[in-house]
């Protein structure tokens, strides 16, 4: 079952998301209309989550070398600096190029759970693609985002506000958890987090 707003809630009092937002925050300033971020907080069925402005990284082209998942080459990705104007703080994606960066809100998946993290469509309508990730029952830590700029220019994305949408889907208990079999990926730090095996 997909899990509602009124959930969300609760189980964040519980500490399933820190920092929490309640509601869905669409301008800095509401009264006003002002200062428009892309939307981040709790919305009817389901977070949107905020993308932390300590790191992003892009992957470049090392001649001779093959991307190998079993040993990864973190010298194939490099740091991209955090800009800042009226707008508000963002990175650079390239064109048709691929990042790596990190989630803001420390997540703590309860044991019945399954967290999948989609796009938002203003995003999708760039032509930015962020990975489906799951985080399944028991995880917690800061997630780890995969976009992709299909576009052909480059495209900002911003920091500290609304990346993609946590949905939340409840199942029969399961018999191990992630955290039971001491997943690789268990307790990432606001930092992203390179592919293990």
């Amino acid at each position: 079952m997909l899990k509602n707003d009124r959930w969300i809630s609760q189980k964040a009092k519980e500490g399933m998301l820190k920092p929490f937002q309640s509601t869905l925050i669409r301008h800095l300033n509401p009264a006003s209309k002002q200062n428009p971020v892309l939307s981040f907080g709790c919305s009817s069925y389901g977070y949107d989550l905020r993308l932390s402005s300590k790191e992003f990284l892009i992957f470049r082209h090392v001649p001779g070398t093959v991307m190998n998942p079993k040993r990864f080459n973190p010298d194939n990705l490099e740091s991209t600096p955090l800009h800042k104007d009226d707008d508000g703080d963002y990175f650079i994606l390239p064109a048709h190029s691929y990042g790596l960066g990190v989630a803001l809100e420390r997540m703590k998946v309860p044991a019945n759970i399954t967290v999948v993290c989609l796009g938002k469509s203003t995003y999708a309508r760039l032509g930015i693609i962020v990975n489906t990730t799951p985080a399944e029952a028991s995880w917690e830590g800061h997630l780890t985002l995969e976009f992709s700029n299909s576009s052909g220019a480059d495209c900002r994305i911003y920091a500290n506000e609304g990346i993609c949408q946590l949905l939340f889907l409840e199942g029969d208990p399961c018999e191990t958890t992630y955290s039971d079999r001491k997943g690789k990926y268990q307790n990432q730090p606001e930092k992203v987090t390179l592919a293990k095996i």
